[in-house]
């Protein structure tokens, strides 16, 4: 293993304890205190905390789609995400922004996909954020970390039109 990969290994790894760490915290105390408490709206009503148990994808699509569909979709997540985590380990000419936008989408979604697992197809959300007549959908921290990851991917387009490569 060449030193850029044990790099890039090590910091796959750092994000990947932080985000799921930090995920599955919040899930936790979501479930023990919000199923007790139901719904609690923070001050300035623009964060609400409310239990919800998940069957689909982001934002329940899929939810009403048959249980063997949903298994399918889920393994075939977890598949797409051991394939990003070979090509982050491996690639070379990825720019930093690129590099980081996919590890927190990567980490994001195996902090999900292990409550998948764990919780027999359900994902814990738990905030909606609401701005004026605009709110999310309930969400979690892992799909706040994917939204992220996302729009580092986005900035790594328009950033930097020079190619710069991290780590090899």
């Amino acid at each position: 293993m060449t030193p850029s990969r044990t790099i890039r290994l090590l910091i796959i790894s750092v994000v990947l304890l932080l985000t799921a760490g930090c995920d599955q915290v919040t899930k936790h105390f979501a479930r023990t205190q919000l199923g007790q408490l139901g719904s609690v709206t923070m001050p300035g009503h623009v964060v609400e905390f409310t239990l919800a148990e998940n069957p689909g994808a982001f934002l329940s699509l899929g939810a009403s789609l048959p249980q063997l569909a949903r298994t399918i979709l889920t393994l075939s997540v977890g598949c797409g995400l051991a394939v990003l985590l070979a090509y982050l380990v491996r690639a070379r000419g990825l720019r930093l922004l690129s590099f980081i936008g996919l590890a927190l989408v990567w980490s994001g979604g195996m902090s999900n996909l292990v409550d998948r697992f764990a919780r027999h197809g359900l994902v814990t959300d738990f905030m909606i954020i609401r701005v004026g007549p605009f709110h999310t959908g309930i969400f979690n921290l892992a799909d706040s970390v994917i939204v992220v990851g996302t729009l580092f991917l986005v900035a790594s387009l328009y950033v930097g039109r020079r190619r710069t490569n991290f780590l090899g």
